[in-house]
């Protein structure tokens, strides 16, 4: 199924949800190369912006997505639902929509969203995670690998050239991506 994300993120602006897009879909929106087949977002966490995450979920015709059951299953719309989960895996008609709520080395909208950029998408605003957003936040660490599906990140920075290196790597060795990006101040 082709993604078509300004379909899902119609929805969500029609529904006033609060989220930052991420994963492969947010390192594509920032210029990368790779392809990525589903939308991943992270949503805020508060039980107003939870309800009307379901009830746009339900508009989109969202269902669980299970490896044995082609269509999804169904789970139900209820803010309260999606407050006991960290991760949901969903298909949709427009394409697959994976929610996370925390990725690696964040916790979560709040620490996104402060540093994501507007982009226009179907004529709406949407927040997409800083490239190095998900960089691991211990001060020791010199470099980190995060796997995000079939993309692993590798993160490493150089405080002499001020630059934090991404390394972008579908599991195929013969395919990999550097993208340079100046630390924010």
């Amino acid at each position: 199924m082709t993604l078509r994300a300004e379909e899902i993120f119609a929805v969500l602006h029609r529904h006033e949800v609060r989220y930052v897009v991420i994963g492969g879909l947010g390192a594509v929106l920032h210029g990368s190369p790779i392809v990525t087949q589903d939308a991943d977002i992270c949503p805020a966490r508060d039980r107003a912006n939870l309800d009307r995450l379901a009830a746009a979920l339900r508009d989109l015709k969202a269902r669980l997505r299970v490896a044995n059951a082609p269509d999804g299953i169904a789970f139900p719309f209820e803010g309260a639902f999606l407050a006991n989960v960290q991760l949901l895996n969903l298909t949709t008609p427009f394409g697959d929509l994976d929610l996370s709520y925390e990725p690696a080395g964040t916790r979560g909208y709040a620490d996104l969203e402060p540093n994501a950029t507007l982009y226009e998408i179907g004529g709406k605003q949407v927040a997409v995670a800083a490239l190095d957003a998900d960089a691991p936040r211990e001060s020791s660490a010199k470099g980190a690998l995060v796997t995000h599906g079939d993309v692993t990140v590798a993160y490493a920075s150089n405080s002499t050239a001020s630059v934090r290196m991404i390394l972008l790597r579908r599991h195929d060795p013969d395919t990999a991506y550097r993208i340079r990006r100046p630390f924010d101040a």
